[in-house]
Order: structure tokens, then sequence, then C-alpha cells
């Protein structure tokens, strides 16, 4: 009798430990979110027509999960990065372009505002970004911030985003 009720203890804390183990994962997986991928950045790019598209833009993939970027203006290619060091690469959409060694931070301001209120398309933008020195723009969505740099890394302006 002793050994039947010593089986039965045994197999009763056993499922309770697979029953506790299974409710656990269970639990961390329904918590756990699904990563942002480079198809879900491109769809929500594709709708980004002009700069003034950008805040509606930034919105939609802070909702995915990414949490900066940092984007090169050389050819095109991007950087997201989310949570625990998740990145996603988008590769260059361009032919390579020539930065500017000097940076010409006034222009650059008349030419993106400009850009913001829908007077130039994308790939516009970007040559005028070469052609006035800036070699790419981080996007801090935390702090809803852009962040245009030069080739050596200095800030050339710094940007609230809209919301």
């Amino acid at each position: 009798m002793k050994t039947i009720v010593l089986k039965s203890m045994i197999l009763l804390a056993s499922l309770s430990i697979m029953l506790a183990c299974f409710s656990s994962n269970r639990l961390t997986n329904k918590n756990q979110k699904t990563m942002f991928t480079v198809e879900q950045i491109k769809a929500a790019h594709s709708k980004v027509k002009s700069g003034a598209d950008f805040p509606t833009y930034i919105q939609e993939i802070k909702a995915l999960g990414v949490t900066h970027y940092e984007a090169y203006v050389t050819d095109g290619h991007i950087d997201y990065h989310g949570a625990q060091d998740y990145t996603a690469k988008v590769p260059p959409k361009y032919d390579p372009l020539v930065i500017a060694d000097q940076s010409n931070a006034e222009q650059f301001k008349t030419e993106l505002l400009a850009h913001q209120q829908g007077k130039t398309d994308f790939l516009t933008f970007i040559k005028l970004c070469a052609s006035y020195g800036i070699d790419k723009w981080a996007i801090s969505l935390d702090k809803m911030t852009c962040t245009y740099y030069d080739k050596v890394g200095n800030e050339i302006l710094v940007e609230k985003i809209p919301q």
C-alpha cells in the first residue's frame, strides 16, 4: 500500500511540475511581442510619398516595435532596431551617392523644410542631402527626434518629430 501511495505522490508531483512548466511557457510566449520584419517596414515605408507623410510612418513603425533607426544617404540602406538588440536591415535602395565633404547646414534646412511640406519626393531629397553633406539621420522613437549627421559624425540638426 505504501508503494502505491508513494508512486501516486510521485506521479502527482510530476504532473504538477509539468503543468507549472507548461503554464509558465504559455504565459511567456503569450506576452512576448513578435519582432518586426523588413517586409513590415517596407510596407509602412511604401506609403510615404513625401516628407508630409513622415509622422504617420513613424507612428506605424513605432507600433511595430521599432525603437530607433539609422538611414544612410550614401545608398539608402537602413538599420532598424528594437528591443533586446534586435535589428532588421533594409538593403541599399539605389546606386551609391557621393556625400559632400563640407556640410551646408543652412541650405540643408531650407531643402528639408521644402521636403517636409511635400514639395520634393524622397529621391530628390536624398540627392540634396548628399550635396549638402548629410551622411545619415538617426531617428529616436523614444525621444521622437530626428538627428542629421555629416560624414565625420557631427550633428547638423536635431528636430522634434511631429506627433
